[in-house]
């Protein structure tokens, strides 16, 4: 869940007890081979925000359903934080990023450094560093930057290419690992 005053407290305790009588009926699958099949029955986020010092769990699919008030607060909390404005994520990211998780048979939750940016947002960016692409999916709202305390870049990147669904990028010496749902490909070290 986000921890917010964005969303009614009604909804929130309601899909918690979802969440919680959920997961405790969920089967894991840590050492599933190929797309999505790390993401089981039921697709969870579990991240938090070092920016907002946000936090979400969110299961968000379950047994081939999204769960459309859970896809709002997902895209609220990725939203682009400079200038405070979210966009529809596209679930094909979050997919990629919920097997990811699994693949790593971890519990803790990602950080996420960036969802979605707003195109003044990533010209800033790209005003910064070259490593900002022009035409980002952050913009499209189809990418991810994230990191894990108890994982490599190299062990995210890794289980990340597995899933054989979009761009992989290593940031080794900012220790973040991009993640999209664009064309198959890898770059960095």
């Amino acid at each position: 869940m986000v921890e917010s005053k964005h969303f009614g407290m009604s909804r929130r305790a309601l899909l918690g007890a979802f969440a919680a009588t959920a997961i405790s009926a969920a089967p894991t699958f840590s050492k599933a081979a190929g797309f999505l099949r790390g993401a089981g029955d039921i697709r969870r986020l579990r991240m938090y925000s070092g920016r907002t010092g946000e936090h979400l769990d969110m299961i968000y699919w379950i047994d081939g359903e999204y769960i459309q008030d859970a896809l709002e607060e997902i895209n609220y909390f990725m939203r682009d934080v400079r200038a405070n404005k979210a966009t529809r994520m596209d679930t094909r990211t979050l997919d990629i990023i919920a097997a990811v998780h699994n693949l790593l048979d971890v519990n803790e939750p990602y950080l996420l450094l960036s969802g979605y940016r707003t195109p003044q947002t990533n010209a800033m960016l790209r005003r910064r560093s070259r490593r900002v692409a022009k035409n980002s999916l952050h913009v499209k709202g189809q990418a991810n930057d994230v990191r894990l305390a108890t994982r490599s870049v190299n062990q995210i990147a890794r289980a990340a290419i597995s899933c054989r669904a979009g761009g992989v990028g290593r940031y080794s010496r900012s220790n973040f690992v991009h993640m999209d749902c664009g064309q198959v490909r890898t770059w960095g070290a």
